[in-house]
């Protein structure tokens, strides 16, 4: 008679099934790394051609693996500058009144503009190498993710309650321990979010990110991006119903195995004092808690991160409570310093616009602004009025969320300049204006940064006071007035000045949409940069990109400025 072990004899074992799948997964994952890394390490020098982007279906999985490789590294660069750049700017009162509005700024600046900048000098830091132009195509899909999860995590370390802070400063927590003990683990489920939807809108920028202009000459690296503009030039719709295909199992896949692990990790550092009751599940989340192997190689390092913990509390002061006050005098030269620098650019700029294009271009493109505006202000209304509700759904439901967290992950993920092609189709068929038309387009690829920050706002909304909430009978527009919107009301802000920097950025490509030789124009400032550009008009690339920094940077002061502050002191726990 056959007997099966029981469970607790199974524990004896040292490895189980759940490690034979982490150990095999991982050696694939390194195959893979490897095999794409190998296509980055070739020989390049301008003005050699790079082989032109082959439309061979056999070609679509190398080309989607390589500009994944290029999202996931520009991801890593963008967590690490967030978590620096976030607190330095959260916890010093002179370094937060020139980063943020300089992250304003940066903001403002279109991804084309970035990739005009510097691609000079990455091709420069790896002579004879085509990783200067892989390094300027992950530069470029790191200026599309990075502004927004910087936001959220400033964000969220100003918002921390107050009583963490004050716990902190009691038990004498060094830096380094309130930013991994406190700090981190509050932020972790807004960043998290915002980082999905980073990801998202970076994929929308990838096909400018593959195509690069050095000295006159166009480079194109490989890359979905790459044939998916090969596709359209060719007007050959069975290439880009394959892209489109190939497009949707990646981000199926990313989902699956690194999106939906992560979020039913982070649900650990809801901010509440009963456990959830409904948690997101993820196969792949239980398979790691599952193995062993995850828990022995953390033990092994044990000693080493003890060590590091011990430097990094022993470098930084014990924490104290925060004096966030400046003296009128230092105030006085710190106002004189800035605005006597921002004088002097403003002066050098308008010099050189005026000097080149002349005053009148530049009313001109301040009339193309105020187009573009209008579309911006509506697209953010709509947003707001549509996935506002449905991000506080998901993020009070996990049982919806389980469900609908793919298909939203999805919706923001997949490029929505791959549906421009039909969209521009669409509007040449049934004769539609792209004034109005580029709205939609735009609205594919900034809405959802309204909702994912709504998901994470509802979702940081402690359990006990939505029971509460329900004991005492609010329901109904009373709920979202005394609840949801003082729950969300930080998170949404947050998604709302991203979703104007991310509208203001998509309108260069929006507002110019194209299929073989048909080609649709909206007027506005996004249309204008993109001709620009194209001609190599570089006064008015520069006119453009300042007039959109205007407009972006000014809106941030006037408007979304003044929301935050509003969030700080009355709408936080």
């Amino acid at each position: 008679m056959k007997t099966f072990p029981t469970p607790e004899t199974l524990r004896r074992f040292p490895f189980g099934l759940a490690d034979i799948v982490v150990i095999l997964g991982t050696l694939v994952l390194l195959a893979i790394i490897a095999k794409l890394g190998q296509g980055t390490l070739v020989t390049f020098r301008p003005p050699d051609v790079l082989p032109t982007v082959d439309l061979g279906v056999e070609n679509l999985v190398y080309y989607t693996g390589r500009s994944t490789l290029r999202m996931f590294i520009a991801l890593f660069c963008s967590t690490v500058f967030t978590l620096v750049y976030g607190y330095i700017a959260a916890n010093s009162v002179k370094a937060e009144r020139i980063m943020i509005p300089l992250l304003d700024i940066l903001q403002s600046v279109p991804v084309l503009g970035f990739l005009s900048i510097t691609v000079t000098g990455f091709i420069a830091l790896f002579p004879g190498s085509l990783l200067g132009l892989e390094a300027a195509s992950i530069f470029a899909i790191f200026t599309s993710q990075v502004w927004n999860m910087t936001f959220s995590f400033y964000q969220s370390l100003k918002t921390v309650p107050k009583e963490l802070q004050e716990a902190a400063v009691l038990y004498q927590l060094s830096g380094w321990q309130k930013f991994v003990k406190l700090e981190v683990p509050s932020a972790t489920i807004g960043l998290l979010w915002n980082a999905m939807m980073s990801f998202g809108g970076g994929w929308f920028f990838v096909t400018a990110s593959e195509a690069i202009s050095v000295l006159n000459q166009e480079y194109t690296l490989p890359g979905i991006g790459s044939y998916l503009a090969m596709a359209i030039t060719q007007e050959n719709m069975m290439a880009l119903g394959e892209a489109l295909v190939a497009m949707t199992i990646m981000i199926i896949l990313v989902d699956q195995f690194f999106w939906r692990p992560l979020i039913a990790w982070s649900d650990k550092f809801r901010l509440e004092q009963s456990a959830s009751v409904n948690v997101i599940e993820s196969w792949v989340y239980d398979i790691l808690t599952t193995a062993r192997i995850p828990t022995l190689v953390a033990q092994s390092l044990t000693p080493f991160s003890d060590r590091v913990n011990e430097i990094l509390s022993a470098l930084s002061k014990p924490s104290k409570q925060d004096k966030k006050t400046v003296s009128s005098n230092s105030e006085t030269i710190y106002n004189i310093t800035l605005w006597l620098i921002l004088g002097i650019l403003i002066a050098l700029i308008l010099h050189f616009i005026i000097s080149t294009v002349g005053i009148g271009e530049i009313f001109r493109v301040l009339g193309l602004g105020f187009l573009t505006l209008l579309r911006v202000t509506f697209l953010l209304i709509f947003a707001t009025l549509i996935w506002t509700p449905i991000g506080v759904a998901i993020g009070f439901n996990p049982k919806l969320a389980n469900f609908l967290q793919p298909v939203v992950q999805f919706l923001a993920s997949f490029p929505a300049n791959f549906i421009f092609p039909f969209a521009t189709l669409f509007f040449i068929r049934f004769n539609i204006s792209l004034g109005w038309g580029s709205i939609l387009l735009m609205a594919l690829g900034a809405q959802w940064y309204i909702l994912f920050n709504s998901i994470a706002g509802a979702q940081s909304i402690p359990t006990d006071l939505r029971e509460m909430s329900q004991d005492i009978g609010l329901k109904g527009w009373q709920r979202w007035q005394k609840l949801i919107i003082p729950g969300i009301f930080s998170a949404w802000v947050t998604g709302g000045v991203t979703a104007s920097g991310g509208a203001w950025n998509a309108s260069i490509i929006a507002e110019v949409v194209s299929w073989g030789s048909n080609t649709l124009v909206a007027e506005g400032l996004g249309s204008y940069i993109t001709k620009a550009t194209e001609m190599g008009d570089w006064p008015r690339i520069a006119l453009g990109i300042a007039i959109m920094s205007l407009f972006v940077v000014g809106i941030n002061r006037l408007f979304w400025r003044k929301l935050y502050q509003l969030a700080e002191e009355k709408y936080h726990l």
